[in-house]
C-alpha cells in the first residue's frame, strides 16, 4: 500500500529531522547599521500538513518595510510550494534592483527544494558546519482523464526549466549537468553546493572539518539510497489502488 508522505522526496532518510524543522519567521530592521536580519525557518508556502508556514506575502511585506537595507536572512526549510519558493526569489531580486543593497544568506541547516530556489538571491550564500543543500523535480497531484494528466507533465516541465534557470544564474556547469542533478534529486553538503556554484562559501573551518567530512558522508549516502530506490522501482510493481476523490482536480506544487 503505497502512504501519503509529508515529503515527495525520493530519499526519506531524512523526513523526521525534515518534518522536525520549527517554523519561525522573524525580521528585524536596523536603521543604525542599514541592516534587515530575516529568519525563515520551516515550510514554504501553504501547507496541508503544517499550520504554520512562510509565504511571499510575509516576504514581500518584510521588504517594504526595509527601506534600502542590506539583508541576512537565516535559512533554514524542508521546502513547500514551488510558486512561493520562486515569488521570494524574485521578490528579493527586485529589492536588490531598486535599492542596490546586498542580499547574504546563511543556511543554517537545510535548504531543500523551494527553499534552494531562495537561497539563489543571494549574493553570498553562506552554508553553515554541517548544512545540506538538495534540487529536485517539481511535483504535484492531479485528478482526471489522460489528457488531465498529460497536460500536468507538460506545466511540471516548463515550471522546472524555470528553476533551472535559476539555478543557472549560479551554476558553474552547464545546464544539462544541471538538469540531470535535478531529475535525481541530488544532495549537497556545503563543499559540494560552493564547488558546483550555488553557494559561495562554506563556515567550515580546521575545527569542523570532521563535521563537514559527516556532512559529505551523508550527502553521498542521500544520493546513493536514491539509486537504490530507482534501481528497485524498475523492477518492482506498485499495486493498483483506487484513488481518494480530491475536491479539484489539480492540487498544488510542491517542490
Amino acid at each position: 500500500m503505497k502512504v501519503k508522505r509529508l515529503f515527495n522526496y525520493k530519499n526519506t532518510q531524512f523526513d523526521d529531522e525534515l518534518k522536525a524543522v520549527p517554523h519561525n519567521f522573524a525580521v528585524k530592521h536596523d536603521s543604525e547599521s542599514a541592516v534587515t536580519e530575516m529568519t525563515i525557518y520551516g515550510v514554504i508556502g501553504e501547507s496541508w500538513w503544517n499550520e504554520n508556514w512562510t509565504s511571499a506575502v510575509d516576504v514581500d511585506n518584510a521588504l517594504k518595510d526595509a527601506g534600502t537595507n542590506n539583508i541576512e536572512i537565516r535559512l533554514n526549510s524542508p521546502g513547500g510550494s514551488a510558486f512561493d519558493g520562486i515569488a521570494i526569489y524574485n521578490r528579493l531580486m527586485s529589492y536588490k534592483k531598486a535599492t542596490g543593497a546586498k542580499i547574504k544568506i546563511h543556511i543554517d541547516g537545510w535548504a531543500c527544494s523551494a527553499a534552494s530556489v531562495i537561497a539563489m538571491a543571494a549574493d553570498e550564500l553562506i552554508m553553515g558546519l554541517g548544512s545540506m543543500f538538495m534540487i529536485h523535480e517539481a511535483s504535484s497531484g492531479v485528478w482526471g482523464a489522460k489528457g488531465d494528466f498529460r497536460s500536468e507533465a507538460d506545466l511540471l516541465e516548463e515550471l522546472e526549466e524555470g528553476i533551472i534557470d535559476i539555478y543557472m544564474t549560479k551554476a558553474n556547469v552547464d545546464r544539462e549537468k544541471v538538469r540531470q542533478k535535478v531529475d535525481a534529486e541530488t544532495w549537497f553538503s556545503a563543499s559540494k553546493a560552493v564547488e558546483i556554484g550555488f553557494a559561495t562559501s562554506s563556515a567550515a573551518s580546521v575545527e569542523g572539518n570532521k563535521v563537514e567530512e559527516i556532512a559529505n558522508l551523508r550527502a553521498q549516502n542521500a544520493n546513493l539510497q536514491n539509486e537504490i530506490s530507482q534501481l528497485k522501482n524498475q523492477t518492482k510493481e506498485e499495486p493498483t489502488l483506487k484513488p481518494e476523490q480530491p475536491t479539484n482536480k489539480r492540487v498544488r506544487f510542491f517542490f
